[in-house]
């Protein structure tokens, strides 16, 4: 397991990305929390009023995610390539999570069919199995190192978590270092 940086490095805008059921939104959520940062997920209706799927696809979209980085400080997450040159000029740091294939599928399910709210689903939405979904969690089953080669290159503060442990992990780190950043 690594050690991770102090949340001090990664400032006050943090980006997450990686892919489908890797953990993003839930990790999202932990630091908006701690921090008392605007939260903005890419699926939630905090940002996106618009049906899932549709979400990046419109121009109201991008304007209410560019006006959401211009805020003094957010945790966002989401992967729509055509906002990351935008958001990552504002970022001051990005967190690049991923996990296996296979436990991406079983927290699919598990997500899916055994919890009524959770992070990333629209707020007093069911959700239900999509075959789209399945074939994307496939589909994107190798797709981390394009995530963490956008981020390495912007020469922010990164850390990568390679697995569901150690985005756990890392939610337990930076929920104790919170208290110190919320006094400065």
């Amino acid at each position: 397991m690594q050690t991770f940086q102090p949340l001090e490095a990664f400032g006050r805008r943090i980006v997450i990305m990686g892919p489908t059921n890797a953990g993003k939104s839930t990790l999202a959520v932990a630091i908006g929390k701690n921090l008392a940062y605007p939260l903005s997920i890419s699926t939630s209706s905090v940002t996106c009023p618009i049906p899932i799927g549709r979400c990046g696809q419109t121009l109201e979209f991008h304007a209410l995610h560019d006006a959401a980085i211009l805020k003094p400080g957010w945790v966002m997450e989401g992967n729509y390539s055509g906002l990351m040159p935008q958001r990552f000029a504002r970022a001051t740091g990005i967190i690049v999570v991923d996990g296996h294939y296979l436990r991406r599928f079983s927290r699919y399910f598990r997500r899916t069919l055994l919890e009524k709210e959770r992070a990333g689903n629209l707020s007093g939405n069911r959700d239900s199995v999509k075959w789209e979904m399945i074939n994307w969690i496939w589909k994107t089953r190798n797709s981390v190192g394009r995530y963490h080669g956008f981020a390495e290159q912007t020469g922010l503060p990164l850390v990568f978590c390679s697995s569901l442990a150690e985005v756990k992990a890392l939610g337990r780190a930076l929920e104790s270092v919170s208290i110190l950043l919320a006094l400065t």
